[in-house]
């Protein structure tokens, strides 16, 4: 096998390996916050900082809708 062909498959395994971990760490992160959620004892009828800094990362404004990005990487549109 030539030496370009060895480098090249260890460079896709390196990748391959890096996106696994990636995909992991963001499964974890999904879980931890499905399991904080899932342990709340009550509806949330008001605004909650705490809980808005352990789940949120970002919220965009547009003229049109709300773009809010969970610390899971998740993000959804909410359009009013």
């Amino acid at each position: 096998m030539p030496h370009d062909e060895i480098f090249t498959l260890r460079e896709q395994k390196s990748h391959t390996e890096a996106d696994t971990r990636s995909r992991e760490e963001t499964r974890k992160r999904i879980a931890k916050l499905q399991d904080f959620i899932g342990s709340q004892q009550s509806e949330i009828t008001e605004f909650d900082e705490s809980l808005v800094q352990k789940l949120i990362q970002q919220i965009t404004v547009y003229d049109d809708h709300l773009a809010v990005r969970f610390k899971s990487r998740l993000e959804i549109d909410i359009n009013e």
